[in-house]
């Protein structure tokens, strides 16, 4: 079973597994063909993670995320009031971080694949070669960021066809795209980080101002990390550990919501101590996280009982009226520590666009970026920094001694600062409200991440009668179209280990299996 969030990608992800492949294999080739059919979320320009659970247990996290190049400064996004420079961190250049993707991917293929690197990017080769059909949500989406792309020349005559923008319908090719990926395919990352790509990556960067030079590629490296792992009502949960903060607030909400009557779902019971979790654990991951490469970060206290039973009293007994404040988790020591984006930069000749995961650092700390988060000194700017992450990716294995290794339900989200809860929320709308993964996928989506002080409600699917409830208990409400775009799978041990898969209506996924 693969679920994508584009339909061709999950369709690459089952013909390498009918081709003898395994999950990682298929892992490995949806996300090179996503780098293709879905250009603004699924990029080779950017970054990410991997959480691989393999048949006999064995668990890892390979951390592929991006990394500040050796030029970067902590006020590097600041003019000489001290004040934002607008856009400096999201547009252009230097809002880019080293890229990851391919060292991620190449990585996992090579300890984990069995099909080996060129095999499984033969799907993206051939789409990117020889073109797919455009659908309706990619030509809006290039549609959507016109007037950004046509600041960058490289990016107005690829995406946009020199001032055409592709229509629903239409054939898309991309032959730099198709150049760059045969050429890892034939000498593998070393032909991103070292060879022909990296020196067209640097060019780019020459020309645009930018910071990245050929010794901050030479010198990235993926990572091999230890999951996370917590539990809820006897089910095991893997997930991902920093520099992604959202593992920690996962298993953190966790932990204060077992101890909770959550009552129905989208009730005002639910609701209201779902939403004063979130503000907690935002505030904290406001306050703690950032790259323990770098930073003393307390994931003992933020994901220990202890420290969960703490903030569930102070919910049991506190008000809704003022912000949150972060908890004190036990280990944390000094008083000085506290799912893919897209650039409008494409690389002159290879095809692909760059990150701008630089915006996700605290670039001036205690300011929102600009999914409106509010970070601290903790993930502030350094070099070879990897900026904090949302990404939470989650493996859930069944409950009881007799069922503990076997995999329950597989999902993630893009959304940036919406992801923790997205995963949060599908999670609970499966373990604790059981609901199929199809109804806990489609269920209508909350968000509140602590700044702005505000409870983001999804504008189909709360009664009114629950809203006016949230209002009077002091909860500021906007409503949005849509929260997050979430793929999942679950596994029913009751019905043979079947596998449903659901890819999210808010998005133009598929669920494909054979």
């Amino acid at each position: 079973m693969v679920v994508a969030a584009e339909p061709l990608a999950s369709d690459v992800g089952v013909e390498i597994m009918k081709a003898g492949g395994n999950a990682v294999d298929a892992a490995v080739a949806v996300g090179f063909a996503l780098a293709v059919t879905f250009p603004y979320a699924g990029n080779i320009g950017g970054g990410g993670f991997m959480l691989i659970r393999m048949a006999n247990g064995e668990a890892v996290v390979i951390d592929y995320r991006e990394e500040a190049p050796a030029g970067a400064s902590h006020n590097m996004y600041l003019n000489y009031k001290g004040d934002l420079i607008p856009d400096a961190s999201i547009l252009g250049p230097q809002a880019a971080g080293v890229p990851g993707t391919v060292a991620g991917l190449a990585l996992a293929e090579k300890k984990y694949g069995k099909l080996g690197l060129a095999r499984v990017l033969e799907p993206a080769i051939h789409l990117a070669g020889d073109g797919f059909t455009v659908n309706y949500e990619l030509s809006q989406s290039l549609l959507h960021n016109r007037e950004r792309f046509e600041k960058f020349h490289e990016t107005t005559r690829i995406f946009l066809r020199g001032g055409r923008p592709y229509e629903a319908g239409e054939i898309f090719r991309q032959p730099d795209l198709a150049q760059t990926l045969r050429e890892i395919a034939q000498s593998g990352p070393d032909a991103f980080y070292r060879g022909p790509v990296a020196k067209q990556i640097v060019a780019t960067m020459q020309r645009k101002y930018g910071v990245i030079t050929l010794k901050d590629l030479e010198n990235y490296q993926s990572k091999i990390r230890e999951p996370l792992r917590g539990h809820y009502h006897g089910y095991e949960i893997l997930t991902v550990p920093p520099p992604s903060s959202g593992g920690v607030a996962l298993i953190e909400m966790l932990n204060v919501l077992s101890s909770f009557d959550l009552g129905h779902p989208n009730s005002f019971q639910s609701m209201h101590l779902m939403t004063e979790t979130m503000r907690r654990a935002y505030a904290d991951r406001a306050a703690y996280l950032g790259d323990t490469d770098f930073v003393s970060v307390p994931l003992a206290g933020l994901m220990s009982r202890k420290y969960a039973g703490k903030i569930a009293e102070e919910i049991l007994h506190g008000k809704t009226d003022g912000p949150a404040q972060a908890g004190r988790p036990s280990g944390y020591e000094s008083g000085e520590t506290t799912h893919y984006s897209v650039n409008c930069v494409t690389v002159l000749g290879a095809g692909f666009l760059l990150n701008n995961e630089m915006d996700d650092f605290a670039s001036k700390p205690g300011s929102p970026n600009m999914f409106g988060l509010v970070q601290g000194e903790a993930n502030a700017i350094a070099p070879h920094k990897r900026p904090l992450s949302s990404m939470t990716p989650t493996i859930v294995l069944g409950e009881g001694p007799t069922h503990q290794k076997d995999v329950r339900l597989i999902l993630g989200s893009p959304g940036g600062g919406t992801i923790i809860n997205t995963v949060l929320e599908v999670l609970l709308n499966v373990l604790q409200f059981k609901m199929d993964v199809l109804q806990a996928v489609t269920a209508p989506r909350f968000h509140n991440q602590w700044m702005p002080d505000r409870l983001f409600l999804e504008s189909v699917g709360f009664s009114a009668d629950t809203v006016q409830k949230l209002q009077e208990a002091g909860y500021k409400i906007t409503f949005l179209d849509g929260l997050g775009n979430c793929e999942a799978i679950e596994v029913r041990p009751d019905k043979g280990e079947w596998r449903f898969g659901a890819a999210d209506p808010r998005g133009e996924g598929k669920a494909a299996g054979y």
